[in-house]
């Protein structure tokens, strides 16, 4: 009899052990997926009865998304606020209710409503429901810089465009900008989704929900040189006193692939001029004979090094992330026979069908101010749960070691003298050596370009590099249109990257 009344003991101690595992399952560990289908009516209202955490910029004091409290039918419910509007908005993105969530908003919603796996959110959360009170959940801090986001933003204004700014050491990414953009308050109310929409902007479509830092597809121009020059100087086929003739041109396919103009309205020519002075002042006719020798195919292989034809990490929705390489009728293509189907001449200078995100130029730098090592970017500072404590740190990551010691520290001397004395001279910050390379990316058969500066300051100990691209501007060579906006997001960044360090 003792022996019957044991195992009925047992068994009924088992299944009430499974009624308290299973019970908390469902009701915390297993919560954020249910909240995350979108097809359950039920759980549509109670994500709003959660107070989402904030987030806040890189001060911890800048609020860039916050909660309005409502009642609606007898439920206390937390709608989105975004006190700053138009700060970064397409990184940050929304959370509505009619609209669902994009951006960080989206990818880091499970930090946001205490739903992420952690233990000291689980047991937070544990007893927020057994109190009855409301979850909160976690604040993610972002390493956005307030006052340089703000000067990007400010120089974009009226344009399309966008700039990316990050700590090459770390990944960090301080400035995320892009034009034209977006209240995300106005996503929530009646007609203002049509009235984000119909935003009026000279580029068309104006797309102010694109994230064209990291999204955004363009010619990369002569910023690609970079990566030409990377190729020639590892494989030592050229060194940077490798001299070559430039008559204004070289010719490729029988036809003439011409320099940039000077002031006089005529092709460039330079003469006798080295590998070295030919990146400094941007010749297109030397690039063209350093592609030609190359091959299509190398430079490839040397772009794909940097990163290309992957997509960047960061913590955005995929889908709001391009990949750079050769695209092919709107879709990005690797030639199986390069030799035949890539013109290597234009493609040396970031012609022929390259396109790239600023995102992934402003990784190129980065990379050869870190030393030829690529770091992953991004966005998040660190997250933090209701009171305080410390849930979440990313920390620096290394993606991929792309260029030898040796090479980098050539480039960066190339790019220092294009600040110097070549075409980036209006990028020049008085007391800081600054490197960067220009770029003016032909579009069209007009007058037109898209106008480029990669940069990285100081030259010798980077604190943060990046990239600018301004869209379809008149006469617009990057060394006169982005370079200048790049020295005013340097000079933003760098007494707050030497106080951070110090």
């Amino acid at each position: 009899m003792n022996r019957q009344i044991s195992a009925v003991a047992l068994v009924s101690l088992v299944l009430l052990t499974a009624l308290i595992v299973g019970t908390t399952y469902w009701q915390t560990w297993a919560e954020g997926g249910l909240a995350a289908r979108q097809d359950n009516e039920i759980q549509q209202v109670a994500q709003f009865e959660i107070r989402r955490g904030k987030i806040y910029a890189s001060d911890g004091t800048t609020v860039l998304a916050a909660n309005v409290r409502k009642k609606v039918g007898g439920q206390t419910l937390y709608f989105r606020t975004y006190p700053t509007h138009g700060f970064a908005s397409q990184a940050i993105g929304y959370s509505t209710e009619t609209r669902s969530r994009a951006g960080l908003e989206q990818e880091e919603n499970a930090f946001l409503t205490a739903s992420n796996q952690d233990l000291g959110t689980f047991f937070d959360t544990i007893g927020d429901k057994l109190r009855g009170s409301t979850i909160t959940g976690n604040n993610v801090i972002l390493n956005l810089q307030v006052r340089a986001q703000r000067i990007a933003q400010n120089a974009l204004a009226g344009k399309c465009g966008a700039v990316v700014a990050l700590n090459p050491t770390t990944g960090a990414v301080y400035v995320m900008a892009s034009s034209p953009t977006f209240d995300p308050n106005l996503i929530e109310k009646p007609g203002g989704y049509a009235k984000v929409q119909a935003t009026k902007a000279p580029c068309h479509p104006a797309a102010p929900l694109l994230n064209r830092a990291t999204q955004g597809l363009y010619p990369p121009g002569s910023t690609f040189k970079t990566i030409t020059a990377a190729a020639a100087l590892d494989d030592h086929v050229f060194k940077a006193s490798s001299s070559f003739y430039d008559p204004g041109y070289c010719t490729e396919y029988g036809k003439r692939v011409s320099n940039a103009l000077d002031q006089s309205g005529g092709a460039e020519a330079f003469g006798n001029i080295n590998l070295f002075d030919a990146y400094v002042h941007s010749v297109n006719a030397v690039y063209c004979q350093i592609g030609q020798k190359l091959g299509a195919g190398r430079v490839l292989e040397e772009a794909k090094k940097f990163g290309f034809y992957t997509v960047p990490p960061l913590e955005t929705p995929s889908d709001s992330r391009s990949a750079s390489g050769l695209y092919n009728n709107g879709k990005l293509w690797y030639p199986k026979q390069p030799q035949y189907q890539v013109d290597p001449g234009r493609l040396a200078f970031g012609q022929e069908r390259m396109l790239v995100t600023p995102l992934q130029m402003a990784l190129v730098a980065a990379t050869v101010a870190n030393g030829g090592v690529q770091m992953a970017p991004h966005l998040v500072k660190t997250v933090r749960s209701p009171s305080g404590s410390t849930v979440y740190t990313p920390h620096p990551q290394r993606l991929r070691t792309v260029l030898t010691p040796q090479t980098a520290a050539t480039l960066r001397d190339m790019m220092v003298q294009v600040v110097n004395r070549g075409t980036g001279t209006n990028a020049q910050i008085p007391g800081v050596e600054v490197a960067g390379k220009t770029g003016t990316a032909e579009i069209c058969q007009c007058t037109n370009y898209d106008a480029w500066f990669i940069f990285f300051a100081p030259a010798q100990h980077p604190v943060v590099a990046g990239a600018v691209v301004v869209e379809s501007q008149p006469n617009g060579f990057g060394g006169a249109v982005s370079a200048p906006i790049a020295k005013e997001i340097m000079q933003a960044i760098l007494p707050v990257a030497s106080k951070a360090k110090s």
